[in-house]
């Protein structure tokens, strides 16, 4: 077989010259190429090269043999896998998953040998309890992403698990971290020294703590102290890929790996979302650039680089694992390694468009098939395109191009579309140019300066401040003068303080853009609020700082709602809910958001990363439905829903995800519901309700009445307890059978005997509780129960009542209300007070308890305006009445709703504002009761 016979030495210097030094690579070449290599060929190879597979063992290998061996061997997975390539036969994937292949085998195998032969000498590294140790080779870079091209470095850290000795064979024990770097340097030599049969691969140690200063092996503890004392973000995004690639079966190969995971995923991935990383790779793609362009100029024949060059491979890579570190810590679909797996996850979940992912993988792709023929030819690492005229032509037919001119066409495309992409994501956005950039010298850096430390320039500032746009400055003065002088403020890192600078400079010079004027002060104002309360969290800086659209979307909220600035002060998570446009304009889909917060709350870390995820999960939704409400595109009856909807979900999944946590659960699915009251029940929720909820079961087993026990008390505790990432719901028991003397959960069938006045008269519904039952229903939990429940509540409301005492227990009922309710004030209570929504609601209630017999209609839960006019078609009352009191009602809630959003615990107004409405209903209650 000659030369002529491998299409891969037509094109490769390397494999010309590797057949002819062996005249037999050809045809074993050829073999190994008919069909993707496998991870076990290469393993069988490596058994022949090295005799492991002999029935007659010899005496043990030495080092030369074991370097003579890797070397055949990497020389013919080499051809083999151009051969595929170059023929068409093998893509980008299986190319650089066989390199990665040879290079795990390569390195288990020498590692294997040279530990066998140390330990002869040595005796085996033993921990301080005399457990076994082994040394982690841990494979970064693209050998870590299982992505590694055909003539790359291996870029690798060393690690232990902790300090020992040695037993001792030939010689006396030495200690664990000399017997390793032994080990390692034996290691290096094996893959990199080169030899007459060439090397394996060059191996880069760099990437170790405190790099080539550092010792060439270090312990797992070590490696946690310089992650927290010294770790860098750089670093942090080196370590995405990071895997150990020596890993065995052996226990203590297992130990390792878990103790690697612990310390090294906190590192990477932060527990909220980390828009400080940004900067720090844009500054780290820059470094990287300067030196691709310093080498070009001392190298212009070698210019033009596809790896490090604009629209190169590092921006792809870059462009994908910002997303990694930015939403890791909170989604762990982006814990993966492949570059192209993160952009198909980021797609997945709106972070980029489709078209977007498809254009970056078909880049990726190109390039990467092109670098790999670049490196085919002297098998060198190498990006640069060639100069050489009739090179360049062999090249384009390598890729199937007719010239030189067509393949440079294609890829000057690619280069544009990623290079596009990439500014999107990494363009410094500081510059302001969306009309967000502070001006060094403008009335705002002059106000947000050490002036606020000087008392006599306070009437400069006030004068800077009304330039700016707001009318009454003095509170506002005062609140900036605070935070100035704050050691909060004053404390703060350089880096943070900059940042704290910037955002606080803009946000003044945005202030007369703010609506309403009148409160463009009280709007700064709250700003500094929150600016002060994430100070320390340097990602909220980040976030803003890189992000102008998401400062002035901050500002209108805090502009609209006392209650949101509160609301954002407490969850400054959800800060990176404003850049997400898509997520505002999008429909609710309920189904949706309950499968996906079950897949992570299925892949969370325990109990408390459990707790946490349903509360930034429905922390989020709320304030989605927050920022569409601001925005006037919902009514307060939509808001509402929404929030009602929410709550439902997230109930069904909550009691999902406890149940699994009961030990002694007797099913896989419970027979449990939960019935909403009150608000809930009436789906009038709003942004601060409490749940008032019962609990109802139907299980026969004989240990139900303990176990839903068990399990609603820890509903209770999932649902109320404050987390770090805060509370989920304030939850209200007290409509539970026999109110708070009650227990927590209740048998269907006691719950219909207690209602239906059955068995002890004593242990039996009160009206006021067949009033709440007209707003309750089922909304979480076994949706049988809750057909159950809707039958019982059906049977209730329909019960046969005299007009005359079902009147008086109502007025009664009333009465108690006002007198827990007292207003010492000249404002209308639109709630408490007699003319507004209880008497409204008591209303209601009184003619769904009286008449719901003969007009099924009223049983339904619509609202207390779709029942008024249900009434008004019974004939009690007209629809001009039924629409007069409608109107106060819907008035009564859209005030009562805004008001909640201005931070009023009450809502109170000028009676003289809803008079009308009020005198309606006050007259319907004197026809109704007298």
């Amino acid at each position: 077989m000659t030369d002529s016979t491998l299409m891969s030495s037509a094109w490769s210097h390397y494999a010309a010259r590797a057949v002819a030094a062996r005249p037999e690579l050809a045809a074993r070449v050829t073999a190994l190429a008919a069909a993707p290599v496998t991870r076990a060929q290469i393993d069988a190879r490596l058994d022949e090269l090295t005799g492991a597979g002999s029935l007659a063992p010899t005496a043990p290998l030495t080092e030369d043999a074991l370097k003579k061996a890797l070397r055949q061997l990497r020389t013919e997975v080499f051809c083999a896998v151009m051969e595929r390539d170059l023929s068409g036969r093998a893509d980008v994937a299986e190319v650089t998953g066989t390199m990665t292949d040879l290079a795990e085998a390569t390195i288990q195998r020498a590692l294997a040998v040279l530990s066998a032969d140390l330990e002869a000498l040595y005796g085996e590294p033993r921990g301080p309890d005399g457990e076994r140790l082994t040394l982690g080779v841990v494979g970064m870079g693209k050998l870590g992403g299982r992505e590694l091209n055909v003539s790359s470095d291996i870029d690798l850290i060393f690690l232990y698990e902790e300090d020992g000795e040695t037993a001792g064979g030939q010689r006396s024990g030495i200690a664990t971290q000399d017997f390793f770097t032994r080990l390692g340097k034996r290691l290096i030599a094996a893959l990199a020294e080169v030899t007459a049969d060439g090397y394996v691969f060059r191996v880069d140690m760099r990437l170790r703590p405190n790099g080539d200063s550092g010792p060439l092996v270090c312990s797992v503890g070590m490696l946690e102290e310089y992650f927290y004392v010294q770790g860098r973000e750089w670093e942090r995004y080196a370590w995405i890929k990071g895997r150990l690639v020596s890993e065995g079966e052996s226990d203590a190969a297992q130990r390792l790996s878990k103790q690697l995971d612990a310390i090294v995923t906190p590192f990477i991935y932060r527990r909220y979302l980390d828009f400080g990383v940004i900067a720090a790779i844009r500054s780290l793609h820059l470094q990287i650039r300067q030196e691709a362009q310093r080498r070009a100029s001392m190298r212009p024949d070698k210019a033009d680089d596809i790896k490090l060059g604009r629209g190169g491979i590092r921006e792809i890579e870059f462009s994908a694992q910002v997303f990694q570190l930015i939403r890791g810590g909170q989604d762990a679909g982006f814990r993966v390694r492949p570059t192209l797996m993160v952009l198909r996850h980021a797609a997945a979940h709106g972070l980029i468009a489709p078209a977007v992912c498809a254009e970056l993988t078909e880049a990726y792709r190109f390039l990467r098939d092109l670098e790999h023929r670049l490196q085919y030819r002297n098998d060198a690492q190498t990006h640069a395109m060639p100069v050489d005229p009739e090179e360049r032509a062999q090249l384009a037919r390598t890729m199937g191009f007719d010239d030189y001119a067509a393949l440079m066409a294609v890829l000057d495309g690619h280069r544009e579309r990623v290079e596009r992409q990439f500014d999107e994501i990494f363009a410094d956005k500081v510059s302001g140019q969306n009309g967000c950039g502070a001006q060094e010298d403008g009335a705002a850096a002059w106000v947000w300066s050490s002036a606020l430390d000087d008392e006599s320039a306070d009437e400069a500032l006030r004068a800077r401040i009304v330039e700016l746009g707001v009318g009454e400055p003095g509170e506002l003065l005062d609140r900036l003068r605070a935070v100035w002088r704050s050691s909060r403020y004053s404390g703060l890192a350089e880096r943070s303080r900059q940042r704290f600078d910037i955002v606080a400079q803009r946000a003044l010079e945005a202030a007369g853009t703010l609506e309403p004027a009148g409160r463009r002060g009280d709007t700064i104002a709250r700003f500094f609020d929150l600016l002060e309360a994430v100070s320390r969290r340097g990602v909220y800086l980040a976030l803003l700082t890189e992000y102008p659209v998401a400062l002035h979307r901050v500002l209108s909220v805090l502009g609209g709602s006392r209650w949101a600035a509160g609301y954002l002060i407490r969850h400054p998570q959800l800060l990176d809910e404003l850049l997400d446009d898509e997520a505002i304009a999008s429909p609710f889909d309920w189904p949706e958001f309950k499968r996906t917060l079950r897949a992570r709350i299925a892949a969370a870390d325990g109990v408390e990363q459990q707790m946490d995820l349903l509360r930034h999960a429905h922390q989020a939704e709320v304030f989605r439905i927050l920022l569409i409400d601001l925005a006037g595109h919902l009514s307060v009856e939509h808001v509402s829903d929404r929030l009602s909807e929410l709550a439902d979900a997230v109930l069904d999944v909550t009691l999902e995800a406890v149940w699994k946590t009961v030990a002694k659960r007797h099913r896989e699915v419970p027979r449990f519901a939960v019935i909403a009251y009150g608000k809930l029940g009436g789906k009038e929720l709003g942004y601060a309700s409490d749940l008032d909820v019962i609990f109802l079961y139907d299980d026969p087993d004989d240990a139900a009445a303990d176990v839903y026990a068990t399990f609603t008390r820890r509903l209770i505790t999932w649902l109320t307890m404050a987390t770090g990432a805060g509370t989920l719901f304030d939850v209200d028991l007290r409509l539970r059978p026999n109110g708070e003397s009650g227990l927590l959960v209740t048998d269907l069938d006691a719950f219909r005997r207690y209602q239906l006045r059955e068995g002890d008269a004593a242990n039996t519904a009160w009206v006021w509780e067949h009033q709440a039952l007209s707003r309750a229903r089922y909304c979480a939990g076994d949706a049988e129960i809750g057909a159950r429940f809707e039958a019982i509540r059906t049977q209730v409301l329909t019960t046969p009542r005299d007009a005359a005492p079902l009147a008086a227990e109502i007025v009664e009922m009333r009465a108690r209300v006002e007198a827990g309710h007292p207003n010492r004030t000249e404002l209308f209570d639109l709630k408490h007070d007699r003319g507004g929504m209880v008497d409204i609601e008591f209303t209601v209630q009184y003619w769904v308890l009286l008449h719901a017999a003969r007009d099924p209609e009223l049983i339904r839960n619509t609202g207390n305006i779709a029942l008024l006019r249900e009434v008004s078609r019974l004939g009690l009352m007209s629809e001009e009445e039924a629409e007069t009191v409608g109107a106060a009602y819907r008035t009564y809630r859209k005030l009562q709703h805004q008001l909640r959003l201005d931070g009023m615990e009450k809502a109170r107004v000028e009676p003289q504002r809803v008079q009308a409405g009020r005198d309606a209903v006050l007259g319907l209650w004197k026809r109704v009761f007298g």
